[in-house]
Parts: structure tokens; C-alpha cells; sequence
């Protein structure tokens, strides 16, 4: 009776996920995600990842690439083989990765929220999945040092300007970052206001609408920039002609990735879009970092 009590928990423990072994063909799915892989060492064990996977680049796009983040097909993931893919929130549709699961490929959901805590939570859980836990609390450490450091320099900043974050989606009206989103959680990190709240997430902007938020600061992903055509093109756009900020040509062009993802380089990100929103102070820089070279 002893012996088949010990057996059925050596079998539980050998099962943990604990003890398992740590998965050595990876699929990663979410830009943020993957740059994660990279900065905790692991990015020898990535397979394949998707079109938003963009840093770094000399590594990723020599890489087999699932698609689009959001419109994935489940041969397709399949047919990489992996033993652990990891899904960003941006992955799916939720019943592609339903099938994909249901085939046999073992899938980590990652969840949205943009604040530095909510970023790093993200990395030592990537962390703990690769069985990179050490690796994961030294990302960790730098961050929180880094990200004190700016918020530090932001809270000492005598500006507080407005700012509109737009994103061109398709050919209609440009989309306004309201509340709850990645540029909302950005602009307020850096010291800025953002001038559009009364709403969650990304809606069409109206040229009253506009009006009423009075931005002093246009900010742009460079691709929303280049789908309309430049900045020119921009400050011609009827829904924001008439705002404070198209008036002073006030644009900032930011690296979707870099500035929105809330990756490993998110201090980094916020300590560039606080340079600009705060012409009047000197900012120091942050210490280099591994996983931030290029920026």
C-alpha cells in the first residue's frame, strides 16, 4: 500500500509542470513577446514567430513567419512543430488557437495591460515558461531601476502638454487612442495628458471631437505616418486641421514596437517620449542595456 502511494506521487511529480523539460522549439506570437525571448537568452529556441516580430530584426526576419498576429491559421502553427507556443493578447482569432491546442500544440496566453508593473509581470512569466527564472529577474531588476529613474525625472518636469495618439487603420478616419490603451498608458508614463479619455481603447476621431481635445502633441506610429502619405499629408487631415498642434506642426513619428509594445526596452521608450513632450528639462540618460541597443 506504502509502494503504490509513493508511485502515484512520483508520477504527479514527474507530470508537474515544474519538473518538465524546458521546451526547446518555441513559437512566439506578440512583437513584445518575442523581444522577450531574445533579451532572456532563449532566442536560440525560437521556430518561427509572426509579422509583428520586428526586434530584433537582423535575428527575426530570417525566421519562418506564421502571418499577421491576429488572423493566424492553425496548419499553419501546426506545421511548425513547436513544443510551447507563446501567445500574445494580440494572438488569433481565440478559436484558431482553440484548434491549434486541440491538435496537440501546447499554448501559453499572455494578457494585455500597460503599465510597467503589468510588463514586467509579463517577462517572468515568459521567464518561468522557458526556464529562464534567473534570467527573467535580473530583465526585471534593470527595468524597475530604470523605470524609477524616469519616473523620477517625468514627476520633476514642469510641462504637462496634451496629446493625441492616432492610428491609421484602413482608409477612413484616423483612430484616437482613448483610455485604457497602449498609447494611453505610454503618454501618461512620459508626463504627458492624453487628450482624448471619454472613451476605451481606439475609436474614429470627428473633427469636433478634435476640437474639444485641443492637443498640443500629435504622436504617430512611422507606418500610419507613411500609409497617409507623410507628414504633410498629416497636418492636412480635415479631422485634426483645426487643433493646436497641427497649427505649431507639433508631430512626433515613434516606432510602434519600440514606443507601444511594453516589452523589455519600455524605460527606454518612455525616457525618448519624455525628451519630447519635455523640451525644458534635461533628461540623463538610461544606463545601455543588452536588450536595448539600437535605440
Amino acid at each position: 500500500m506504502r509502494f503504490g502511494v509513493v508511485a502515484v506521487l512520483c508520477g504527479v511529480l514527474a507530470a508537474s509542470p515544474a519538473q518538465a523539460e524546458a521546451p526547446q522549439r518555441v513559437l512566439s506570437v506578440g512583437g513584445a513577446v518575442t523581444e522577450t525571448v531574445y533579451a532572456l537568452g532563449a532566442g536560440d529556441r525560437l521556430v518561427a514567430v509572426d509579422s509583428t516580430s520586428l526586434y530584433p530584426w537582423e535575428k527575426t526576419h530570417v525566421l519562418p513567419n506564421v502571418g499577421y498576429a491576429r488572423s493566424l491559421a492553425a496548419e499553419g502553427l501546426l506545421s511548425m512543430k513547436a513544443d510551447l507556443m507563446l501567445a500574445g493578447p494580440e494572438a488569433g482569432p481565440p478559436a484558431i488557437l482553440d484548434q491549434a491546442e486541440k491538435a496537440g500544440l501546447r499554448i501559453l496566453r499572455l494578457h494585455d495591460g500597460y503599465t510597467p508593473e503589468f510588463a514586467m509581470e509579463r517577462i517572468e512569466e515568459i521567464g518561468k515558461a522557458l526556464d529562464r527564472r534567473a534570467e527573467a529577474d535580473a530583465l526585471v531588476k534593470a527595468m524597475a531601476e530604470d523605470i524609477a529613474t524616469v519616473k523620477a525625472e517625468v514627476a520633476a518636469a514642469s510641462s504637462r502638454p496634451r496629446v493625441l495618439f492616432l492610428l491609421q487603420a484602413g482608409r477612413g478616419a484616423p483612430m484616437a487612442g482613448g483610455a485604457g490603451s497602449a498609447a494611453d498608458g505610454m503618454i501618461a508614463l512620459a508626463g504627458g495628458v492624453n487628450a482624448v479619455t471619454a472613451f476605451h481603447g481606439y475609436k474614429p476621431l470627428s473633427p469636433e471631437a478634435a476640437v474639444a481635445a485641443a492637443p498640443d502633441i500629435l504622436v504617430m506610429m512611422k507606418q500610419s505616418v507613411d500609409a497617409i502619405g507623410g507628414e504633410d499629408k498629416v497636418f492636412a487631415l480635415p479631422e485634426i486641421a483645426q487643433t493646436p498642434a497641427v497649427r505649431n506642426r507639433k508631430l512626433i513619428v515613434v516606432d510602434g514596437l519600440y514606443s507601444l509594445g511594453f516589452g523589455p526596452r519600455l524605460a527606454h521608450a518612455v525616457h525618448d517620449l519624455a525628451v519630447v513632450f519635455h523640451p525644458e528639462r534635461k533628461f540623463p540618460a538610461l544606463p545601455e542595456r543588452a536588450w536595448a541597443k539600437g535605440q
